[in-house]
């Protein structure tokens, strides 16, 4: 099976320029331009063939991306009847007013009843629009799902510069750390269950090696095999150790337009020699995001 993690960057093309970034009063750059449409995503997503996809960076109800429901989106071009989205924004990340996202807006936004490990909201129809605009991570897959767990990170309590893309050339902009969102699903394999989980935690340094000690706590229950996927804002071999899981990729995938770092990551634990030894990974640069895609073809 394939499975693959994708830093969506909300759907904004790469490939061509990206175009001209939105600005505020004073004519500064607040953010990357918007997307009309979800057609690009939909086209680079089916582009992977992953019967398993952790994404970062999604969008739901949001103006920039066409009001598009992205997790949905991705799971229809994949043809996967089974998803689910943790918000961590409510609001537009980077524009004043957004808000710690909550269970009740999780449960606007997924099919219904929306199964999260300790929450009280019921579920609604997940055509609303009702929650307004959202941000987070979402796992989508083909096979079934026995059971979905989600959690959040609180964030830094400061800002920090980041190099935004944008055309003619990237720009500095001061950015405040929001909350991190975390996807688990246990799967139903052919020989078993199976754990995976997606997540992107914070760009700030400290906080984000804070973020993955507690996710390795978070997912210590959980059946193994046991798969990660996720951006973790975090270069090459660190997550590894911090974890002590194995990683399948050590390659480069940020920024897609020309990679030098390693950002986005596939950890697994409580696999076999066989199986380890069946998985080959792929950095994929697709025409969507500044991040390339990663898939892993693995025997489970």
């Amino acid at each position: 099976m394939r499975l693959a993690t994708f830093n969506l960057l909300h759907g904004v093309p790469v490939s061509g320029g990206m175009g001209e970034p939105e600005r505020d009063a004073q004519g500064r750059p607040i953010g990357l331009p918007p997307v009309s449409d979800d057609s690009a995503l939909r086209e680079a997503v089916a582009l992977l063939d992953a019967d398993v996809l952790g994404m970062q960076e999604v969008d739901v109800h949001q103006p920039r991306s066409g009001g598009a429901h992205q997790v949905r989106s991705a799971a229809e071009a994949l043809g996967a009847a089974h998803w689910r989205f943790n918000p961590s924004v409510a609001g537009t990340p980077g524009v004043p007013g957004w808000v710690e996202a909550t269970d009740a807006h999780m449960a606007a936004v997924n099919p219904a009843p929306a199964v999260a490990a300790g929450s009280t909201a019921a579920g609604m129809d997940d055509d609303s629009a009702s929650s307004g605009p959202l941000y987070g991570v979402g796992l989508v897959s083909r096979l079934p799902v026995a059971e979905w767990r989600t959690t959040r990170f609180d964030p830094a309590p400061f800002s920090l510069p980041l190099l935004i893309p944008a055309e003619p050339r990237p720009q500095w902009v001061r950015v405040h750390d929001e909350p991190r969102a975390v996807v688990a699903a246990v799967v139903e394999g052919e020989h078993g269950p199976f754990t995976v989980a997606t997540a992107h935690l914070s760009f700030v340094p400290g906080y984000n090696i804070r973020q993955l000690r507690a996710l390795r706590t978070w997912l210590a229950g959980l059946p193994r095999p046991l798969v990660v996927l996720g951006d973790f804002n975090l270069p090459g071999r660190l997550p590894a150790r911090i974890t002590g899981w194995t990683p399948l990729l050590r390659q480069a995938t940020y920024p897609s337009m020309k990679p030098r770092v390693q950002l986005d990551h596939v950890l697994v634990d409580g696999m076999s020699a066989r199986q380890l030894a069946s998985a080959a990974a792929q950095v994929r640069i697709l025409p969507v995001s500044d991040h390339a895609a990663v898939t892993v073809d693995l025997d489970l």
